[in-house]
């Protein structure tokens, strides 16, 4: 099995991009044309490995709960994408309004796992989510 470590850092790398480039579109366009526009691109791009995969004959199954899971997971994104334009476009700089996004989804997501997949956290882990709690609560103050 190859190390996940790497892969996760080249998707923070392009989570990074994502915001960074919503940051500097906010104020060039409105959010639901950002918006859009980030979508037809990504469904583009997912299309096309879609596309790949086909061609080499790799195997796609697909059930309703996949498929109906994927749909949620689109709309919590495309929500997330308009609201990230709305939250540049009234001026908050790129390194307040991202960690705050980015950590409060972080921490979000941990409590869901706790709560309903009946996950886990070692202390460790929890001083981390704590950490992120005490880094959102800073970062707002001074906005």
């Amino acid at each position: 099995m190859m190390n996940w470590l790497p892969l996760a850092l080249l998707t923070a790398l392009c989570l990074a991009l994502y915001n960074f480039f919503i940051k500097l579109a906010s104020s060039h366009l409105p959010a639901a044309v950002g918006a859009v526009v980030l979508q037809l691109v990504a469904a583009a791009l997912g299309g096309l490995w879609l596309l790949q995969l086909k061609w080499q004959g790799q195997p796609l199954p697909v059930s309703s709960k996949g498929l109906g899971l994927a749909v949620l997971a689109g709309l919590g994104v495309g929500l997330a994408e308009i609201l990230t334009f709305v939250v540049f476009k009234r001026g908050v700089p790129s390194s307040v309004g991202t960690p705050v996004i980015v950590g409060g989804s972080v921490l979000l997501t941990a409590v869901l796992g706790l709560l309903f997949l009946r996950e886990a956290l070692t202390g460790a882990q929890l001083a981390g989510l704590g950490l992120i709690v005490v880094g959102i609560a800073l970062l707002a103050r001074g906005h």
